[in-house]
Parts: structure tokens; C-alpha cells; sequence
């Protein structure tokens, strides 16, 4: 079934209302936590550390509930930035969040910078116990991160409860490439699912790229996030080729689509749920980050544009 999606337009600007803890701006990957009279939307915005090196912190905006009118910002972090030498010590981009009963459970990515190579990831858990105004992380280390077979850049958790498990879907790198008009090398990632029966404290692998490629081996897959509607599982998530992206639209991030009755094998159909670039503005030039949420009986999306989210980011409402 194709989806109709219609954009209400970007409803964070971090220009107009910054966060007194990153006022770089940048407000990437939106993720929704829905309350009884509001929604919190946490997204990662950047500040700059003594050296002059931007760093990701985690702050939200609350909403109302059909997202027409901003309630307020957070003045202060979220959650706190890992120490020296840790895998969150320079960000965390982005902060999947996940209603537990009373508390609010968080799988983060943490991020840390490399010399060889720009960056590295894993995947941390946190928990809140107050209505995920802050949270406290489990340990300094990450739950889920590089590995035999997932050497490097291990992130973009999206999770979910079924069937009394936990069901996630990340990122991995999959290489680096040499990029001859850059001085950094750039990297390719896939997109697999794992697990976990514990809480989320460790996670079995399924040990497959789950998505079909599109634009070849070199395609770049980042941020699934899922939701259950009419019977299927629909995941929406970012892609684009490996290089050049960053200046030419045409091999920017845009949105896929997949689909699934098992949450185990899905089906790639980009001609169903994604939302399609605008022909002029804020998202003219690139869609990212996508995060899908249900508030009431409907299902909206929320999403980055151009410049990877430095501008804020914007939401569209599902009219199937």
C-alpha cells in the first residue's frame, strides 16, 4: 500500500531556539517520546570543546501533541557525555528513546574520534526515571559494539518490544575508502537487526545485511526506524552514495522503504512510505534521519534536510 505523506513543515529552527549547552547549532535526528500531554523530541545539537572540535550533546524539545506549537527546550543535557578514552566521549548521535513501564530506556550512539579515520561508534543503554527528562547510563562501556564481523562504526539503534524480546535495528561499517577530493576517507554501512532478552543489556547478531542495495555495494544505510500498520512492519531509513554527497543533491540522502510481516525478512519498496524531496527550501536538497512514531491513531514522521539537520528539522503526517 503506498503511503500519502503530508509535510507540515519544519517546527524546530536551532537558530531561533537554541540550547544554552549547544549553541553551534544543528539539530540531528529527531526521536520521539510521547507524553500524556506533550511530545519530547530529543535530537543531537553540537557545541565546540576547548580545542575547537565539535562535540554532540543530547537535548530535546517538547511539543504539542499534533506537533502544531513548541512548548519549550531542555536547559541542560540529557544525559552526560562518556570520559576520556570512552566510546561516547566526544557525542552521542543519535538517542533512540523507548517507553518501559515507569522508566524510559535509551540505546545511544556514542561517538570518539580517531586519527587514522574520522570516527567510531558503538551503542550504549541508558534509563530514565523521570519521564526521560534526564538519564543515567548502565556502565561506561557499550552494549553493543564492533566486533569480529562488525569491525567499526556500530550505531543508529532503533528498538522496539515484540513477542517479549527486544528487537533492534543499527548500522554497521562494512569498509573506508580512500576519497581522493577529501583528506578524510569516507565509509559505507549496511543495515542489520539483532536481539536481546535481558532488557537490552546483550544482544544476539543476526549476522546479515537485512536491506537490499539500491545505488550498488557502495550505498550508504543509515537510521531505521520501524512501526507496525495494517498488518505490516514498515521501516523508513536514509541513504545515499558513499562520496560526494555532501555538495551534489543527486548523490545525497534521500529516504528508502522497507517492509516486513515477520520483522525478520524485509522487502525493499522505496515507491511505498518515502517521503519525497521538496522542490525548493529547507528540505530541497536532502531528507535524513528519519524517525516514525504513532501519537493517538496517527503516524507521523519526523526528519532532518538539508545540510544533515543544521537548520532544525520538520515532520510529516501519514494520510494512507
Amino acid at each position: 500500500m503506498s503511503a500519502r505523506w503530508k509535510k507540515l513543515g519544519k517546527i524546530y529552527d536551532p537558530h531561533r531556539h537554541p540550547l544554552p549547552f549547544a549553541p553551534v547549532g544543528f539539530a540531528q535526528s529527531p526521536q520521539a517520546l510521547v507524553l500524556q500531554d506533550r511530545v519530547r523530541v530529543y535530537f543531537s545539537a553540537r557545541a565546540q570543546d576547548d580545542l575547537g572540535k565539535f562535540v554532540s550533546h543530547v537535548g530535546y524539545a517538547d511539543f504539542s501533541l499534533d506537533f502544531s506549537r513548541l512548548l519549550g527546550v531542555s536547559q541542560a543535557p540529557a544525559i552526560e557525555l562518556g570520559g576520556l578514552g570512552t566510546f561516547d566521549e566526544h557525542g552521542i548521535f543519535p538517542f533512540n528513546v523507548l517507553r518501559d513501564g515507569d522508566r524510559v530506556l535509551a540505546f545511544t550512539t556514542g561517538w570518539n574520534r580517531r586519527k587514522s579515520v574520522p570516527t567510531d561508534a558503538a551503542i550504549g543503554r541508558a534509563v530514565s526515571t523521570d519521564d526521560g527528562l534526564t538519564f543515567q547510563k548502565c556502565g561506561a562501556g557499550p552494549v553493543l559494539a564492533p566486533g569480529l564481523h562488525e569491525p567499526f562504526l556500530v550505531g543508529d539503534a532503533f528498538v522496539l518490544r515484540a513477542g517479549g524480546v527486544l528487537k533492534m535495528w543499527y548500522i554497521h561499517g562494512t569498509r573506508w575508502m580512500d576519497n581522493p577530493d577529501r583528506q578524510e576517507a569516507e565509509r559505507v554501512y549496511k543495515i542489520a537487526q539483532a536481539t536481546s532478552t535481558d532488557d537490552g543489556m546483550s544482544w544476539k547478531r543476526d549476522g546479515r545485511q537485512i536491506i537490499a542495495d539500491r545505488l550498488g555495494d557502495d550505498e550508504c544505510q543509515a537510521l531505521p526506524t520501524v512501526i507496525e500498520h495494517e498488518g505490516r512492519y514498515h521501516m523508513v531509513f536514509c541513504y545515499r552514495e558513499a562520496t560526494d554527497f555532501r555538495s551534489n543533491p543527486a548523490r545525497a540522502y534521500r529516504l528508502g522503504h522497507a517492509w516486513s510481516t515477520d520483522l525478520v525478512n524485509w522487502t525493499r519498496d522505496d515507491s511505498q512510505w518515502a517521503l519525497d524531496r521538496s522542490e525548493d527550501g529547507w528540505d530541497s536538497e536532502m531528507i535524513c534521519y528519519p524517525h516514525l512514531c504513532r501519537v493517538g491513531d496517527q503516524i507521523y514522521l519526523l526528519y532532518n534536510g538539508n545540510k544533515f539537520g543544521r537548520d532544525g528539522f520538520g515532520v510529516a503526517r501519514l494520510e494512507t
